[in-house]
């Protein structure tokens, strides 16, 4: 038996797929969800081999649903999204439906899953392209235990590399990341973040002073009265991007 969760804030479209899967005798719904937020406590209680998800959800999306989710299951997208959104599912072989989400098609994706043994394609490369967008990259969604905290960008102070994370420092704390300094660096909004340091990201607002260091290098000291190294290639950057 195929164990599977539904994840959609409309009613309504969850129960056309509950319709559309009674076809389906060889896939159980474990749990319907009505946001991201039930999606994460539900697979990690679930551990099912499919979810359906909804994109466009209150509270957390899909896209940041997913990535608070290791391993991921496998999905199929229900979307409404823009074409921008579509090309990036079909250039990482992601299997997706439109809505209203008709049946013929809702066969075909579920006959594609089947066909390949529950496997479908990694969906990393999909939410890299996606976290880039503007309409995704105002707020960072993290873990913390079994709870999920959402960061707005202007509240990030600094990131730190910590071995395979990053660390996202806020006045509130510090909070681990499964992400790259390359993909932070690529997508926060240069005019605001910098990169100084191969293992630091600051916020040029939070800066207040800038103090030689040693051997041509120097520190910032933030607002909370952290101190970031700048590097000798990393100062250039900051003062083209301070105007200094």
């Amino acid at each position: 038996m195929i164990k599977a969760i539904l994840i959609d804030d409309e009613p309504l479209s969850r129960e056309i797929l509950k319709r559309y899967l009674k076809k389906f005798s060889e896939i159980e719904i474990l749990e319907e969800c009505n946001d991201g937020f039930e999606g994460v406590k539900a697979i990690q209680q679930h551990q099912p081999d499919l979810i359906f998800l909804d994109i466009q959800m209150p509270k957390i999306n899909g896209f940041e649903m997913l990535e608070l989710i290791q391993p991921a299951p496998a999905v199929i997208f229900i979307t409404a999204f823009d074409e921008f959104a579509l090309k990036a599912f079909e250039a990482n072989a992601i299997d997706y439906l439109l809505k209203p989400v008709a049946e013929d098609r809702f066969q075909k994706a579920i006959q594609k899953f089947l066909d390949k043994s529950g496997q479908t394609p990694n969906t990393s490369e999909l939410l890299e392209t996606m976290a880039k967008e503007p309409s995704q990259s105002n707020r960072i969604v993290v873990k913390t235990g079994s709870k999920v905290k959402i960061i707005p960008v202007h509240e990030i102070l600094f990131l730190e590399a910590e071995d395979d994370f990053v660390k996202i420092v806020t006045a509130e704390g510090s909070f681990l990341k499964n992400k790259t300094m390359s993909f932070y660096e690529q997508s926060l909004d240069p005019n605001l973040f910098v990169r100084v340091h191969r293992s630091f990201i600051v916020h040029i607002g939070q800066i207040t002073k800038i103090e030689p260091y040693q051997k041509e290098t120097h520190m910032a000291i933030l607002r909370h009265g952290q101190q970031i190294p700048i590097s000798k290639t990393g100062y250039p950057k900051l003062k083209s991007i301070l105007g200094i």
